[in-house]
């Protein structure tokens, strides 16, 4: 089962253990979804939030 996340700190700690993260943009907001060995985390964002995270980040990136 998937885990969701909820802080941006978080999710910048996990995406250095992460091996992609996929991007996956509905209507209004932006799941960034990171896979690591053992998990897959999840983190609803909006857009702007979502591009600044994305060019945070050293995983590939994966747009759905």
């Amino acid at each position: 089962m998937p885990k969701e996340i909820f802080s941006e700190e978080q999710f910048l700690e996990l995406s250095d253990r992460a091996i992609h993260c996929r991007v996956k943009r509905v209507k209004d907001n932006v799941k960034l979804k990171l896979r690591t060995k053992k998990y897959l985390y999840t983190y609803k964002v909006d857009p702007g939030t979502a591009e600044k995270l994305l060019s945070q980040i050293d995983c590939d990136v994966i747009e759905l």
